[in-house]
């Protein structure tokens, strides 16, 4: 069982997102102007690896592949209102103007606030904007994420994100964790009876092993999984080839890893600098290119980094780079 608290590419680790590419200069952003769209390109590949830009959640929800995670436009330590408020509404417009069409969220993220900024940015709703969120968590304080996935708690979750959202139905609704005091065929049952009741489109689950993928998917369809992962951290490989082989969305959060221990000269300042852009481009590049079920969801509070970020999805590693960068990992 990976470790549920919280997603840290977007929150608390945020401290610890001290990326070797930190200290580069971040490259000017591959949007020309404001209004562009990214997506439509190919994006980064690697000969027998994935070409394809967009992924079908449960084979009928189409979404480009790079999205967006809204955990740090929320305030310090995923508590609060944001110190800029304007900042994290305009963050979210341009996501969309970007051509970012998955937007990835959780009650607990505020708590709420990050599912009411998201209304208030973007209602009504741009056509084909699928927005994800989660719910399992609670906040009883800053700091703090304690899992609660009993049935009647869930149910309640649903009902207090579709009112913030101002939805009629939740496209994706992840259970954010296991809880380890409620089986998890009660809590999926839980949220198959939401989705029996229309409130729910389809269901995935977050921060979870391969035996209870299973289990899951024994009590309703499950049609993702985001777990920790980057280049680095690859303990939820076996995760990721269970995704591939069932056809499940895998939304690996901390998308860019820590850099921890890396070398100046290593393969990811290398390709950075031989395409003139930055290495999260560069990691994010990677992980599109890794797998065709892969569906980054990069989060930041910045409109440079927003770019920056979404810029990935068409940058074309070439192949030794993308082997080489592979190989950090060991």
């Amino acid at each position: 069982m990976t470790n549920g608290f919280p997603e840290p590419s977007q929150g608390r680790g945020v401290t610890r997102r001290t990326f070797l590419g930190m200290s580069l200069a971040s490259a000017a952003a591959l949007l020309p102007g404001k209004s562009d769209v990214i997506f439509g390109a190919q994006s980064s590949t690697t000969p027998t690896i994935a070409m394809n830009t967009t992924f079908k959640l449960g084979g009928d929800l189409a979404v480009n592949r790079l999205g967006f995670g809204a955990m740090r436009i929320t305030g310090e330590g995923i508590w609060g209102w944001p110190p800029d408020r304007e900042n994290a509404l305009k963050v979210l417009r341009r996501a969309t103007g970007l051509g970012v069409d998955l937007i990835d969220t959780a009650d607990a993220y505020g708590p709420d606030t990050s599912e009411l900024l998201i209304a208030e940015a973007l209602y009504p709703y741009p056509k084909g904007l699928v927005i994800a969120t989660k719910g399992g968590l609670t906040r009883p304080g800053p700091g703090e994420w304690v899992p609660n996935c009993r049935p009647e708690h869930l149910k309640q979750a649903v009902e207090g994100s579709l009112k913030r959202l101002r939805l009629e139905r939740i496209d994706l609704y992840q259970l954010h964790t296991v809880d380890p005091k409620v089986p998890i065929e009660e809590s999926l049952g839980a949220l198959k009876q939401m989705q029996d009741a229309g409130k729910i489109r389809h269901i995935g689950l977050s921060n979870v092993d391969p035996e209870e993928i299973a289990r899951a998917r024994k009590i309703v369809p499950i049609v993702s999984v985001q777990n920790r992962y980057n280049i680095e951290d690859r303990k939820s490989e076996n995760v990721l080839v269970c995704c591939e082989k069932e056809n499940l969305g895998f939304l690996p959060w901390f998308p860019i890893g820590g850099g921890s221990g890396l070398k100046p000269e290593n393969p990811l300042n290398l390709a950075a600098k031989a395409h003139g852009v930055s290495v999260y481009q560069v990691a994010l590049a990677w992980l599109l290119a890794r797998s065709p079920v892969m569906l980054p969801i990069p989060g930041t509070s910045s409109l440079t980094h927003l770019e920056d970020n979404v810029a990935a999805a068409k940058l074309k590693l070439t192949p030794e780079e993308w082997k080489a960068i592979d190989a950090i990992a060991g």
